[in-house]
Protein backbone atom coordinates (compact mmCIF):
# COMPACT_ATOMS: atom_id res chain seq x y z
CA UNK A 1 0.00 0.00 0.00
CA UNK A 2 2.78 2.47 0.90
CA UNK A 3 4.54 1.69 -2.34
CA UNK A 4 1.33 2.31 -4.42
CA UNK A 5 0.64 5.43 -2.60
CA UNK A 6 4.10 6.27 -3.42
CA UNK A 7 3.70 5.65 -7.15
CA UNK A 8 0.00 7.39 -7.33
CA UNK A 9 1.78 10.60 -5.46
CA UNK A 10 4.85 10.73 -7.68
CA UNK A 11 2.40 10.21 -10.99
CA UNK A 12 0.21 13.13 -9.61
CA UNK A 13 3.37 15.35 -9.68
CA UNK A 14 4.25 14.44 -13.34
CA UNK A 15 0.70 15.13 -14.12
CA UNK A 16 0.75 18.41 -13.51
CA UNK A 17 3.88 19.00 -15.02
CA UNK A 18 2.75 17.21 -18.00
CA UNK A 19 -0.42 20.26 -17.78
CA UNK A 20 1.69 23.28 -16.96
CA UNK A 21 3.72 22.34 -20.30
CA UNK A 22 0.14 21.98 -22.72
CA UNK A 23 -1.02 25.03 -20.59
CA UNK A 24 1.65 27.32 -20.34
CA UNK A 25 4.32 26.91 -23.33
CA UNK A 26 1.31 27.72 -26.08
CA UNK A 27 2.39 31.49 -24.68
CA UNK A 28 6.23 30.63 -26.08
CA UNK A 29 5.05 30.01 -29.05
CA UNK A 30 2.17 31.61 -30.03
CA UNK A 31 4.36 35.01 -31.48
CA UNK A 32 6.33 32.39 -33.68
CA UNK A 33 3.26 30.73 -35.04
CA UNK A 34 1.58 33.63 -35.63
CA UNK A 35 4.07 35.58 -37.33
CA UNK A 36 4.73 32.67 -39.79
CA UNK A 37 8.66 32.36 -38.38
CA UNK A 38 7.87 28.42 -37.60
CA UNK A 39 5.18 25.87 -38.89
CA UNK A 40 3.16 25.07 -35.85
CA UNK A 41 4.72 21.55 -35.50
CA UNK A 42 8.15 22.58 -35.62
CA UNK A 43 7.24 25.54 -33.04
CA UNK A 44 5.59 23.12 -30.32
CA UNK A 45 8.79 20.54 -31.02
CA UNK A 46 11.70 23.37 -30.72
CA UNK A 47 9.87 24.55 -27.40
CA UNK A 48 9.70 21.04 -26.07
CA UNK A 49 13.35 20.44 -26.16
CA UNK A 50 14.20 24.02 -25.13
CA UNK A 51 11.73 23.46 -21.98
CA UNK A 52 13.66 20.05 -21.34
CA UNK A 53 17.00 21.71 -21.47
CA UNK A 54 15.77 24.41 -19.24
CA UNK A 55 14.63 21.38 -16.27
CA UNK A 56 18.25 20.02 -17.04
CA UNK A 57 19.88 23.05 -16.59
CA UNK A 58 17.98 24.38 -13.71
CA UNK A 59 18.46 24.96 -10.29
CA UNK A 60 16.51 24.58 -7.05
CA UNK A 61 16.08 27.80 -5.17
CA UNK A 62 12.67 27.73 -7.08
CA UNK A 63 11.74 24.40 -5.79
CA UNK A 64 12.67 24.71 -2.54
CA UNK A 65 10.60 28.05 -2.04
CA UNK A 66 7.79 25.76 -3.25
CA UNK A 67 8.81 23.43 -0.63
CA UNK A 68 8.97 25.98 2.04
CA UNK A 69 4.99 27.01 1.56
CA UNK A 70 4.27 23.37 3.16
CA UNK A 71 3.55 23.13 6.85
CA UNK A 72 6.75 21.60 8.47
CA UNK A 73 4.55 20.15 11.02
CA UNK A 74 3.62 17.76 7.52
CA UNK A 75 6.55 16.58 7.72
CA UNK A 76 6.89 15.43 11.46
CA UNK A 77 9.39 13.60 12.65
CA UNK A 78 7.50 10.53 12.29
CA UNK A 79 8.26 11.18 8.62
CA UNK A 80 4.56 10.28 7.93
CA UNK A 81 2.95 11.52 4.48
CA UNK A 82 1.13 8.84 3.96
CA UNK A 83 -1.75 10.33 6.04
CA UNK A 84 -2.52 14.19 6.60
CA UNK A 85 0.75 15.07 4.68
CA UNK A 86 -0.62 13.20 1.74
CA UNK A 87 -3.65 14.02 1.64
CA UNK A 88 -2.26 17.95 1.09
CA UNK A 89 -0.34 16.59 -1.74
CA UNK A 90 -3.16 14.97 -3.13
CA UNK A 91 -5.38 18.10 -2.60
CA UNK A 92 -2.62 20.71 -4.23
CA UNK A 93 -2.13 18.20 -7.57
CA UNK A 94 -5.96 17.95 -7.69
CA UNK A 95 -7.41 21.43 -7.67
CA UNK A 96 -4.08 23.14 -9.27
CA UNK A 97 -4.88 20.42 -12.03
CA UNK A 98 -8.65 20.97 -12.56
CA UNK A 99 -8.35 25.17 -12.40
CA UNK A 100 -5.84 24.74 -15.48
CA UNK A 101 -7.61 22.31 -17.22
CA UNK A 102 -10.74 24.16 -16.95
CA UNK A 103 -9.30 27.35 -17.91
CA UNK A 104 -7.40 26.03 -21.10
CA UNK A 105 -10.82 24.10 -22.45
CA UNK A 106 -12.23 27.67 -22.44
CA UNK A 107 -8.68 29.20 -24.46
CA UNK A 108 -8.08 31.95 -21.01
CA UNK A 109 -4.12 31.98 -20.57
CA UNK A 110 -4.04 31.31 -16.43
CA UNK A 111 -1.09 31.23 -14.36
CA UNK A 112 -0.02 27.68 -13.29
CA UNK A 113 2.16 29.07 -10.46
CA UNK A 114 -0.95 31.27 -9.42
CA UNK A 115 -2.84 27.64 -9.31
CA UNK A 116 -0.11 25.94 -7.64
CA UNK A 117 0.65 28.32 -5.15
CA UNK A 118 -3.09 28.64 -4.05
CA UNK A 119 -3.84 24.98 -4.01
CA UNK A 120 -0.74 24.98 -1.52
CA UNK A 121 -2.43 27.93 0.87
CA UNK A 122 -5.54 25.95 0.58
CA UNK A 123 -4.23 22.48 1.76
CA UNK A 124 -2.25 24.23 4.05
CA UNK A 125 -5.25 25.82 5.70
CA UNK A 126 -7.42 22.86 6.02
CA UNK A 127 -4.61 20.99 7.27
CA UNK A 128 -4.05 23.36 11.02
CA UNK A 129 -8.01 23.61 10.94
CA UNK A 130 -7.45 19.80 11.19
CA UNK A 131 -4.64 19.74 13.44
CA UNK A 132 -5.64 23.15 15.53
CA UNK A 133 -2.74 24.76 14.31
CA UNK A 134 -3.33 29.11 14.08
CA UNK A 135 -3.33 29.91 10.89
CA UNK A 136 -0.97 32.66 11.54
CA UNK A 137 1.23 30.06 12.82
CA UNK A 138 0.91 27.27 10.89
CA UNK A 139 0.83 28.54 6.97
CA UNK A 140 3.66 30.24 5.90
CA UNK A 141 2.58 33.83 5.65
CA UNK A 142 5.88 35.23 5.24
CA UNK A 143 7.22 32.96 2.28
CA UNK A 144 3.12 33.17 0.70
CA UNK A 145 3.41 37.24 0.74
CA UNK A 146 7.04 37.05 -1.36
CA UNK A 147 5.74 34.94 -3.83
CA UNK A 148 2.48 36.23 -4.42
CA UNK A 149 4.20 39.60 -4.56
CA UNK A 150 6.47 38.21 -7.56
CA UNK A 151 3.36 36.95 -9.22
CA UNK A 152 1.35 40.15 -9.20
CA UNK A 153 4.24 42.18 -9.79
CA UNK A 154 5.85 40.59 -12.67
CA UNK A 155 3.21 40.86 -15.19
CA UNK A 156 3.13 45.00 -14.68
CA UNK A 157 6.83 44.47 -15.31
CA UNK A 158 6.44 42.65 -18.37
CA UNK A 159 3.94 45.07 -20.08
CA UNK A 160 6.29 48.21 -18.91
CA UNK A 161 9.25 46.78 -20.08
CA UNK A 162 7.79 45.64 -23.30
CA UNK A 163 6.09 48.85 -23.86
CA UNK A 164 9.61 50.49 -23.79
CA UNK A 165 11.56 48.04 -25.44
CA UNK A 166 8.83 48.45 -28.56
CA UNK A 167 9.51 52.21 -29.00
CA UNK A 168 13.15 51.95 -28.56
CA UNK A 169 13.00 49.66 -31.42
CA UNK A 170 11.00 52.12 -33.16
CA UNK A 171 13.37 54.59 -32.84
CA UNK A 172 16.82 53.16 -33.09
CA UNK A 173 15.22 50.27 -36.49
CA UNK A 174 15.46 52.18 -39.84
CA UNK A 175 13.65 48.52 -41.19
CA UNK A 176 10.10 49.31 -41.19
CA UNK A 177 9.49 45.59 -42.06
CA UNK A 178 9.77 44.51 -38.85
CA UNK A 179 6.61 46.46 -37.54
CA UNK A 180 4.75 45.16 -40.63
CA UNK A 181 2.25 42.11 -40.15
CA UNK A 182 2.77 39.01 -41.77
CA UNK A 183 1.05 39.03 -45.03
CA UNK A 184 -0.53 35.51 -46.17
CA UNK A 185 1.94 32.43 -45.23
CA UNK A 186 4.80 34.08 -46.51
CA UNK A 187 7.80 33.82 -43.77
CA UNK A 188 9.46 37.14 -42.34
CA UNK A 189 12.64 38.12 -43.61
CA UNK A 190 15.50 35.94 -42.35
CA UNK A 191 16.77 38.02 -39.66
CA UNK A 192 13.37 39.03 -38.15
CA UNK A 193 12.81 35.09 -38.14
CA UNK A 194 15.95 34.23 -36.58
CA UNK A 195 15.11 36.74 -34.12
CA UNK A 196 11.22 35.38 -33.42
CA UNK A 197 12.90 31.81 -33.20
CA UNK A 198 15.63 32.93 -30.81
CA UNK A 199 13.17 34.76 -28.35
CA UNK A 200 10.78 31.60 -28.85
CA UNK A 201 13.79 29.45 -27.84
CA UNK A 202 14.46 31.88 -24.52
CA UNK A 203 11.24 31.89 -23.26
CA UNK A 204 10.79 28.37 -23.75
CA UNK A 205 13.96 27.67 -22.19
CA UNK A 206 13.54 30.09 -19.19
CA UNK A 207 9.95 28.12 -18.36
CA UNK A 208 11.36 25.13 -18.48
CA UNK A 209 14.46 26.69 -15.46
CA UNK A 210 11.42 27.57 -13.57
CA UNK A 211 8.35 25.61 -13.97
CA UNK A 212 10.49 22.55 -14.24
CA UNK A 213 11.47 23.25 -10.76
CA UNK A 214 7.85 23.85 -8.80
CA UNK A 215 7.50 20.35 -10.14
CA UNK A 216 10.99 19.27 -8.60
CA UNK A 217 9.69 20.54 -5.66
CA UNK A 218 6.64 18.28 -5.47
CA UNK A 219 8.15 15.45 -6.56
CA UNK A 220 10.85 15.90 -4.04
CA UNK A 221 8.47 16.85 -1.07
CA UNK A 222 6.78 13.56 -1.78
CA UNK A 223 9.93 11.46 -1.63
CA UNK A 224 10.94 13.25 1.33
CA UNK A 225 7.94 12.08 2.83
CA UNK A 226 7.32 8.68 1.60
CA UNK A 227 10.59 7.45 1.61
CA UNK A 228 12.62 9.53 4.34
CA UNK A 229 15.43 6.99 4.62
CA UNK A 230 16.40 7.15 1.48
CA UNK A 231 15.81 11.02 0.04
CA UNK A 232 14.99 13.08 3.21
CA UNK A 233 19.42 13.63 3.74
CA UNK A 234 21.10 13.91 0.51
CA UNK A 235 23.57 10.59 0.70
CA UNK A 236 25.16 11.34 -2.32
CA UNK A 237 26.23 14.75 -2.02
CA UNK A 238 29.65 16.04 -2.64
CA UNK A 239 31.85 15.38 1.02
CA UNK A 240 32.72 19.48 1.22
CA UNK A 241 29.20 20.16 1.11
CA UNK A 242 28.65 18.18 4.70
CA UNK A 243 31.95 19.40 6.11
CA UNK A 244 31.30 22.87 4.69
CA UNK A 245 27.90 22.50 7.14
CA UNK A 246 29.47 21.36 10.26
CA UNK A 247 32.13 24.17 10.27
CA UNK A 248 29.01 26.40 10.25
CA UNK A 249 27.58 24.92 12.98
CA UNK A 250 30.83 25.04 15.68
CA UNK A 251 31.17 28.17 14.48
CA UNK A 252 27.24 29.62 14.86
CA UNK A 253 27.72 27.66 18.47
CA UNK A 254 30.63 29.92 19.27
CA UNK A 255 28.85 32.91 18.66
CA UNK A 256 25.72 32.46 20.32
CA UNK A 257 25.24 32.69 23.83
CA UNK A 258 25.29 29.70 26.59
CA UNK A 259 22.08 28.43 27.91
CA UNK A 260 19.85 25.49 28.71
CA UNK A 261 16.95 24.91 26.23
CA UNK A 262 13.39 25.76 27.65
CA UNK A 263 11.75 24.14 25.35
CA UNK A 264 12.52 20.57 23.01
CA UNK A 265 14.74 21.82 20.52
CA UNK A 266 12.39 21.84 17.60
CA UNK A 267 9.66 23.31 19.24
CA UNK A 268 11.57 26.09 21.25
CA UNK A 269 13.07 27.14 17.08
CA UNK A 270 9.80 27.39 16.01
CA UNK A 271 8.55 29.41 19.09
CA UNK A 272 12.03 31.53 18.45
CA UNK A 273 10.64 32.29 14.41
CA UNK A 274 6.70 33.00 14.99
CA UNK A 275 7.89 35.13 18.27
CA UNK A 276 10.56 37.10 19.39
CA UNK A 277 12.92 35.32 21.72
CA UNK A 278 15.93 34.15 21.29
CA UNK A 279 16.18 30.04 21.56
CA UNK A 280 18.55 29.28 24.30
CA UNK A 281 18.67 25.56 22.94
CA UNK A 282 20.27 26.77 19.74
CA UNK A 283 23.79 26.70 20.39
CA UNK A 284 23.44 23.20 22.00
CA UNK A 285 21.66 22.19 18.82
CA UNK A 286 23.99 23.21 16.58
CA UNK A 287 27.01 21.35 18.59
CA UNK A 288 25.13 18.10 18.12
CA UNK A 289 24.71 19.04 14.40
CA UNK A 290 28.43 19.82 13.89
CA UNK A 291 28.75 16.19 15.57
CA UNK A 292 26.66 14.57 13.02
CA UNK A 293 27.87 16.83 9.51
CA UNK A 294 31.24 15.24 10.08
CA UNK A 295 29.62 11.64 10.16
CA UNK A 296 28.78 9.13 7.32
CA UNK A 297 25.13 10.27 6.89
CA UNK A 298 24.39 6.76 6.10
CA UNK A 299 25.27 5.63 9.24
CA UNK A 300 22.53 7.87 10.74
CA UNK A 301 19.30 5.39 11.73
CA UNK A 302 16.62 5.84 9.07
CA UNK A 303 13.91 6.74 11.34
CA UNK A 304 16.28 9.88 11.92
CA UNK A 305 17.25 11.45 9.07
CA UNK A 306 13.43 13.43 8.71
CA UNK A 307 14.10 14.90 12.03
CA UNK A 308 17.23 15.66 11.36
CA UNK A 309 16.43 17.57 8.18
CA UNK A 310 13.84 19.18 9.62
CA UNK A 311 15.91 20.88 12.58
CA UNK A 312 18.05 22.13 10.22
CA UNK A 313 16.19 23.69 8.33
CA UNK A 314 14.50 25.12 11.52
CA UNK A 315 18.50 26.16 12.41
CA UNK A 316 19.25 28.21 9.32
CA UNK A 317 15.65 30.16 9.16
CA UNK A 318 16.71 30.80 13.10
CA UNK A 319 19.79 32.01 11.19
CA UNK A 320 18.66 34.08 8.98
CA UNK A 321 16.22 35.91 11.57
CA UNK A 322 18.55 36.16 13.71
CA UNK A 323 20.42 38.11 10.79
CA UNK A 324 18.27 40.04 9.93
CA UNK A 325 18.14 41.52 13.07
CA UNK A 326 21.47 43.12 11.86
CA UNK A 327 24.60 43.45 13.76
CA UNK A 328 28.48 42.76 12.89
CA UNK A 329 27.85 38.80 12.19
CA UNK A 330 25.15 39.44 10.14
CA UNK A 331 26.46 38.49 6.83
CA UNK A 332 28.68 35.26 8.23
CA UNK A 333 25.12 34.09 9.82
CA UNK A 334 23.38 34.35 6.40
CA UNK A 335 26.38 31.95 4.81
CA UNK A 336 25.90 29.83 7.41
CA UNK A 337 22.25 29.12 6.79
CA UNK A 338 23.26 28.95 3.03
CA UNK A 339 26.16 26.01 4.03
CA UNK A 340 23.09 24.23 6.36
CA UNK A 341 20.71 24.40 3.76
CA UNK A 342 23.29 22.94 0.61
CA UNK A 343 23.39 19.55 1.84
CA UNK A 344 19.45 19.02 2.59
CA UNK A 345 17.84 21.12 -0.81
CA UNK A 346 18.80 19.30 -3.32
CA UNK A 347 17.05 17.29 -6.25
CA UNK A 348 18.13 13.87 -7.34
CA UNK A 349 19.03 13.68 -11.08
CA UNK A 350 16.08 11.06 -12.26
CA UNK A 351 13.49 13.71 -10.96
CA UNK A 352 15.18 16.45 -12.82
CA UNK A 353 15.23 13.85 -16.13
CA UNK A 354 11.56 12.65 -15.54
CA UNK A 355 10.31 16.25 -15.22
CA UNK A 356 12.07 17.37 -18.11
CA UNK A 357 10.33 14.50 -19.77
CA UNK A 358 6.86 15.33 -18.22
CA UNK A 359 6.89 19.15 -19.14
CA UNK A 360 8.69 18.83 -22.36
CA UNK A 361 6.22 16.11 -23.86
CA UNK A 362 3.33 17.86 -22.48
CA UNK A 363 4.73 21.20 -24.65
CA UNK A 364 3.81 19.10 -27.63
CA UNK A 365 0.38 18.65 -27.31
CA UNK A 366 -3.20 20.88 -26.49
CA UNK A 367 -1.04 24.34 -27.11
CA UNK A 368 -3.28 25.62 -29.83
CA UNK A 369 -6.14 26.75 -27.43
CA UNK A 370 -4.11 29.22 -25.81
CA UNK A 371 -2.05 29.98 -29.05
CA UNK A 372 -5.09 31.57 -30.42
CA UNK A 373 -6.32 33.77 -27.74
CA UNK A 374 -2.64 35.15 -27.60
CA UNK A 375 -2.33 35.61 -31.32
CA UNK A 376 -5.22 36.55 -32.48
CA UNK A 377 -7.55 38.40 -29.36
CA UNK A 378 -5.45 40.27 -27.43
CA UNK A 379 -5.23 43.04 -30.01
CA UNK A 380 -7.34 44.10 -32.59
CA UNK A 381 -4.94 44.38 -35.31
CA UNK A 382 -2.59 41.70 -35.95
CA UNK A 383 0.49 41.02 -33.82
CA UNK A 384 3.34 41.96 -36.14
CA UNK A 385 7.14 40.97 -35.74
CA UNK A 386 8.83 43.58 -33.53
CA UNK A 387 5.80 43.10 -30.68
CA UNK A 388 6.28 39.46 -31.14
CA UNK A 389 10.16 39.77 -30.63
CA UNK A 390 9.58 42.20 -27.73
CA UNK A 391 6.97 40.36 -25.66
CA UNK A 392 8.99 37.29 -25.89
CA UNK A 393 12.19 38.57 -25.31
CA UNK A 394 10.83 40.82 -22.28
CA UNK A 395 8.85 37.51 -21.07
CA UNK A 396 12.26 35.13 -21.23
CA UNK A 397 14.61 38.36 -18.91
CA UNK A 398 11.47 38.02 -16.43
CA UNK A 399 11.76 34.50 -16.16
CA UNK A 400 15.35 33.99 -15.68
CA UNK A 401 15.72 37.22 -13.27
CA UNK A 402 13.43 35.47 -11.03
CA UNK A 403 15.21 32.41 -11.27
CA UNK A 404 17.64 34.10 -10.06
CA UNK A 405 15.83 35.77 -7.08
CA UNK A 406 14.63 31.57 -6.62
CA UNK A 407 11.15 33.30 -7.06
CA UNK A 408 8.42 31.60 -9.11
CA UNK A 409 6.58 34.11 -11.56
CA UNK A 410 4.17 33.03 -14.36
CA UNK A 411 4.90 32.98 -18.11
CA UNK A 412 1.75 33.16 -18.83
CA UNK A 413 0.94 36.27 -18.00
CA UNK A 414 4.11 38.28 -18.35
CA UNK A 415 4.00 37.09 -21.62
CA UNK A 416 0.45 37.79 -22.46
CA UNK A 417 1.08 41.45 -20.90
CA UNK A 418 4.38 41.84 -22.78
CA UNK A 419 2.26 41.45 -25.89
CA UNK A 420 -0.19 43.89 -24.77
CA UNK A 421 2.19 46.25 -23.75
CA UNK A 422 4.13 45.96 -27.17
CA UNK A 423 0.53 46.43 -28.90
CA UNK A 424 0.19 49.67 -26.92
CA UNK A 425 3.89 50.95 -27.51
CA UNK A 426 2.66 51.28 -31.40
CA UNK A 427 -1.01 52.13 -30.56
CA UNK A 428 -2.32 49.15 -30.96
CA UNK A 429 -6.28 48.87 -30.16
CA UNK A 430 -6.16 46.58 -27.55
CA UNK A 431 -9.24 43.47 -27.32
CA UNK A 432 -11.14 44.35 -23.54
CA UNK A 433 -12.98 41.32 -23.36
CA UNK A 434 -10.42 39.40 -23.57
CA UNK A 435 -8.13 41.06 -21.47
CA UNK A 436 -10.90 40.92 -19.04
CA UNK A 437 -10.80 37.50 -19.32
CA UNK A 438 -7.05 37.37 -18.64
CA UNK A 439 -7.49 39.67 -15.77
CA UNK A 440 -10.27 37.78 -14.07
CA UNK A 441 -8.36 34.52 -14.33
CA UNK A 442 -5.26 36.06 -12.62
CA UNK A 443 -7.21 37.98 -9.77
CA UNK A 444 -9.56 34.53 -9.31
CA UNK A 445 -6.82 31.68 -9.75
CA UNK A 446 -5.85 32.14 -5.98
CA UNK A 447 -9.17 32.48 -4.07
CA UNK A 448 -10.63 29.77 -6.20
CA UNK A 449 -7.78 27.32 -6.16
CA UNK A 450 -7.43 28.00 -1.91
CA UNK A 451 -10.80 26.74 -1.98
CA UNK A 452 -10.54 24.02 -3.83
CA UNK A 453 -7.43 22.44 -2.51
CA UNK A 454 -9.39 23.40 1.36
CA UNK A 455 -12.23 21.75 0.17
CA UNK A 456 -10.77 18.52 -1.52
CA UNK A 457 -7.94 17.88 1.64
CA UNK A 458 -10.82 18.39 3.88
CA UNK A 459 -12.72 15.08 1.90
CA UNK A 460 -9.58 13.44 1.34
CA UNK A 461 -8.29 13.79 5.42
Amino acid sequence: MHSLLLILALLGALAFEFVNGFHDTANAVATVIYTRSLRSHWAVLFSGLLNFAGVMLAGVGVAYSIVHLFPLDALSSTGALAGHGLAMIFAVLGAAMIWNLGTWFVGIPASSSHALIGSILGASMGFCIQQGIPLQEGVAWDKARQITAALLISPLFGFLCAYLMLRLMRRFCTDPKLFQAPQGEAPPPWWIRMLLIATCGGVSFAHGSNDGQKGMGLVMLILIGLAPATYALNLQARPELNQRASVACRRMAELLPEGPARLPVSQELQAYLRGTAVPSGLRLSLQQSAQVWSQDLSNLPADERIAFRNLTGLQARCLRKLADQGGPQAQEMRQAARDLEAPIEYVSDWVKLAVALALGLGTMVGWKRIVVTVGEKIGKDQLNYGQGAAAQLVAASTILLADVMKMPVSTTHVLSSGVAGAMSAQKCALQRRTLLSIGLAWVLTLPACITLALGLYLGLS
